[in-house]
This record gives C-alpha cells, sequence and structure tokens, in this order.
C-alpha cells in the first residue's frame, strides 16, 4: 500500500482532502488501499477511512474519521470525503462517482451517498451494529427497506 502510494507521489497526511490533481488512475483494490491508510490516520478516533472515485477512476477526495479530532459527531470519513469530492468538483452533485471506505457506512453517511447522487459504494466490511447498506438497513434511490 504504501509503495503504492508513494509511487505516484501521493501523501495522504498532508490534507484532509485530495484532489485529483495529486494522483493518478485507480482501481478499487488500491483505492481500498488508500481507505485503509486514511483509517491507520484516524487514530485515536475510531479507523475509518473513505476515498471518492471519479468516472475516470482518479481519486478526487480522501478523508478520515474525525470526530473526536473536531469534537463534531458529523465528522466520519464519509461524509468528509463527500465533502472534498465536491469541493474538487466545485458542485455537490457528484453522479458518477464511487465512495470507497473501509466499512460498511451508517444511515448518516448512507443518506449522504443518495443525496450526492454516488452511482457506486465499494465498502471492505459490513457494520451489523449500524450498517446502512444491507446489514441493517438498506437505503438505494431515495427509499430504505430494513
Amino acid at each position: 500500500m504504501v509503495d503504492d502510494v508513494k509511487a505516484h507521489g501521493f501523501n495522504l497526511a498532508r490534507s484532509p482532502y485530495v484532489y485529483a490533481r495529486d494522483v493518478e488512475k485507480f482501481s478499487d483494490e488500491v483505492a481500498m488501499r488508500l481507505a485503509l491508510e486514511q483509517a491507520r490516520l484516524a487514530l485515536p478516533d475510531v479507523p475509518i477511512g473513505a476515498v471518492v472515485l471519479d468516472e475516470a477512476g482518479e481519486v478526487i477526495a480522501a478523508a478520515r474519521n474525525r470526530r473526536e479530532a473536531d469534537a463534531d459527531p458529523t465528522a466520519h470519513a464519509e461524509i468528509l470525503a463527500l465533502r472534498g469530492a465536491g469541493a474538487a468538483r466545485g458542485r455537490w452533485h457528484l453522479g458518477g462517482c464511487t465512495l470507497v471506505v473501509t466499512l460498511e457506512p451508517c444511515t448518516m453517511c448512507a443518506g449522504a451517498l443518495v443525496l450526492g447522487r454516488l452511482d457506486r459504494l465499494v465498502f471492505g466490511a459490513r457494520d451489523p451494529k449500524t450498517g446502512a447498506a444491507g446489514s441493517v438497513r438498506v437505503y438505494r434511490a431515495g427509499r430504505s427497506a430494513g
């Protein structure tokens, strides 16, 4: 993972947000490795990391949980990554984008994915306690089931 990041001259530690000009195209697998690196950087907060890929597979944002650091209950990795992606694109509509996150999103984050109009979600592990992408609740296309 670190070798992949260094090979692309990508320094995740320098900023909570990463923009497309900083990296090259990534597969879901490499993007998950970047999300895992973000999760490591989240400690001592809950170690969750997220990366947003655009339509071309380029990373346009990356973030990690900052709830403890920011004293903000909404500072989940997914929310911060979506904010960074919106800033990178200059608009809130993130159609065509993919969110890659280390843990299944909670209800708040799943709702933000729907509102942001993202096309895809890739997550590394189910969350049987609060997961809202199939484990506890399912959010898709503006409706919920579960």
